[in-house]
């Protein structure tokens, strides 16, 4: 591939790096400022000098990596200046405070879309395309079989599945991810008869965050004070990760049955994984919606993340300039070992 001039956004030992701003977006590791798209493990890291995100994701960042953090924030499509380029946050629709981060140097632009869905969801703003010539894109699903309906009644399905466990006298846990699925379901359910829901405590500050952005959500009760109240679980909903059962919460689950609410379940996963039921919700893009939203950006070059073979390939065939995100390399790295360099 060949570069007119060096790619605004380079890929390095450390992740994505903006050398003309002098930061780094999502970084592998600890940096001197770490441009972040939201706060989930794999892309807010501990250890950073500084951390800038959108403003409805500071609470949930610094309940992930400590409170002490310094912390710069702005609202989504605010600009501001790093270095020689202007950047801003555009929602993602991912989780609370989820962003895109465009990144402009004269009339260049480049979008980094961090993780993203185009799903309805009630908990987080939703997506927002961002034109641009260059498209860096997530592909967590990005092969043609992860293909689900879209506007799926997802709180219906859940709160019916757990209706008529309970009429049984049997528990439902629902297994998710404790930042972003776990405060989803919650936002689903809100509008349904619900007393309580039962939750893991990995959830409860988390959750906080997203009610102290005023999302509204179903009513909760701890997991720890529901067993204060030393009556037997009976019909309960239970939020949880699949750690439950190596805790001691385990001996006063009761009967039960579980469920896990995932894009993976698209393709029966729950089969497999020993859950009793599989409800397909996943917080990224489908292969339909990855590739609508790479058209609707009409970018000139795209580079993709994760699984970028089927995507690739699949975009070149339709004529686009696409690349796995890797040949992102600074000009330095791109030059085959060997060959005489004269610096002026």
């Amino acid at each position: 591939m060949h570069f007119s001039s060096e790619p605004l956004i380079t890929w390095t030992e450390k992740g994505l790096y903006c050398e003309a701003g002098g930061f780094y977006i999502d970084p592998h590791r600890a940096v001197d400022v770490a441009v972040v798209t939201h706060a989930h493990s794999d892309h807010a890291r501990k250890g950073s000098k500084l951390y800038i995100t959108e403003k409805s994701g500071v609470e949930l960042l610094k309940t992930r990596l400590g409170k002490n953090i310094s912390v710069t924030a702005f609202s989504y499509r605010e600009s501001f200046t790093l270095g020689d380029v202007t950047v801003s946050f555009h929602s993602a629709g991912h989780i609370l405070g989820s962003s895109q981060v465009r990144v402009q140097k004269g009339s260049e632009v480049w979008v980094a879309s961090g993780d993203y869905k185009r799903d309805r969801d009630p908990s987080c703003e939703p997506f927002e395309v961002v034109t641009c010539d260059a498209f860096i894109t997530e592909a967590t699903f990005g092969t043609p079989k992860f293909v689900w309906k879209k506007d799926q009644p997802h709180g219906e399905m859940i709160y019916e599945w757990w209706k008529e466990n309970a009429e049984k006298g049997i528990n439902s846990i629902v297994f998710g991810y404790s930042l972003g699925k776990a405060q989803r379901i919650l936002a689903e359910l809100a509008p349904f008869p619900v007393d309580h829901i039962i939750v893991h405590p990995t959830i409860v500050a988390l959750t906080q965050c997203y009610r102290d952005e005023g999302r509204q959500l179903a009513k909760t009760m701890t997991l720890q004070e529901r067993i204060k109240q030393k009556s037997k679980l009976q019909g309960e909903l239970i939020l949880a990760p699949p750690s439950i059962f190596n805790e001691e919460w385990k001996e006063f689950l009761g009967p039960y049955k579980t469920a896990f609410a995932s894009g993976w379940m698209q393709s029966g996963g729950w089969g497999r994984g020993s859950y009793d039921k599989g409800f397909v919700m996943s917080d990224h893009a489908d292969w339909n919606d990855l590739n609508r939203t790479i058209m609707e950006t009409q970018a000139k070059k795209v580079f993709v993340q994760h699984r970028n073979g089927a995507l690739v390939r699949h975009l070149r065939g339709q004529g686009i300039d696409a690349h796995p995100v890797e040949i992102l390399k600074p000009l330095i790295d791109r030059i085959p070992s060997g060959t005489n360099l004269t610096l002026i």
